[in-house]
């Protein structure tokens, strides 16, 4: 059967680093040249728009009060992606031209929480080019809870894609069994976990995942190279002091519904990297473990998900 067949296509490729206006033309191009391959669904790695605060913790950024800090920070926010202004218009009408859907890791300035905070979010955009989810990642890791701000469950959807069920999260919250879980017991059958890039992260998760949930997974990572850092950076000097070389090494990876590599992680790779999936595979697995289906117990173990959008006003209605 036709629909059974999915083509999708990972995008490991580098920022122009806190550039959000580069970073858009160089994701379009992307996307262009994935359609062009037939990819039907193209998947960008985390933050990759406008990129991964890596100065945090090659400046000491836990300082408090501290000017340079700010300064990068306030830059950062500067590059950040307005939904609600359209930052991501451009997007949206090559996937709708190309009828191909996107996954899209940004960092996400949103309105409704004021303007001024930043989230990172992974978007789904469909292939007629609407944008149909806006997932914030739900607890920033780290050092990164000093540049970003907690999520909520409005984002933890999931989508049709032919045969597919589709739905992703974002870095390490992918270790996280309940907002697994959230995704699985919606039907979920395709898994996108995006990465800002490192092997480290994607080699074992990756098939985990697939093995506990019986699903495909697409693990996609950003690249970064020390060289990548543009030179309209603030305080570029003391990023560049203690940075490595390779600040992220790709890793991007499929695994099937028997946790069994497609694609293994490829590193130092920039590009496209394209496999075809097969639905029939997901219900092959099925047959003896579905996590949410012939084998769970309900009646025992249940999840309770707020999927509210929150804010700190709420206005009575008129």
């Amino acid at each position: 059967m036709k629909d059974s067949l999915l083509k999708v296509a990972l995008a490991q490729i580098a920022p122009v680093w806190l550039d959000k206006a580069s970073t858009i033309k160089k994701i379009e191009g992307t996307i262009i040249e994935a359609a062009f391959k037939k990819a039907e669904l193209v998947v960008f790695g985390e933050t990759l728009l406008p990129g991964y605060p890596f100065w945090i913790s090659l400046t000491d950024g836990a300082q408090f009060n501290n000017t340079m800090q700010k300064e990068i920070h306030a830059h950062y926010a500067q590059n950040a992606v307005v939904i609600e202004k359209g930052d991501l218009d451009s997007i949206c009408n090559l996937a709708k031209k190309n009828s191909i859907a996107v996954y899209l890791g940004i960092i996400e300035r949103p309105q409704d929480r004021g303007g001024h905070s930043l989230y990172a979010s992974l978007v789904y955009i469909d292939q007629t080019g609407e944008i149909k989810s806006v997932h914030r990642k739900l607890q920033p890791t780290y050092e990164e809870r000093l540049s970003w701000s907690q999520g909520d469950g409005n984002g933890l959807l999931v989508h049709s894609l032919k045969c597919f069920t589709v739905g992703g999260l974002n870095c390490w919250e992918n270790w996280m069994p309940l907002p697994r879980a959230a995704l699985y017991g919606q039907g979920e059958n395709l898994h996108v976990s995006v990465w800002p890039g490192s092997d480290y992260n994607t080699k074992d998760i990756t098939r985990f995942i697939a093995r506990e949930s019986r699903s495909y997974v697409i693990s996609v990572s950003g690249l970064m190279k020390k060289e990548d850092f543009p030179e309209t950076t603030p305080h570029l000097d003391e990023i560049l002091k203690k940075a490595p070389d390779i600040l992220a090494n790709g890793g991007s990876c499929i695994a099937g519904p028997d946790g069994e590599w497609i694609l293994e992680p490829v590193l130092h790779k920039e590009g496209l990297l394209i496999e075809t999936l097969d639905f029939n595979k997901v219900l092959q697995e099925r047959q003896n473990f579905d996590p949410v289906g012939h084998y769970s117990r309900p009646d025992v173990t249940q999840l309770q998900i707020n999927r509210e959008r929150q804010s700190t006003v709420r206005f009575a209605k008129e």
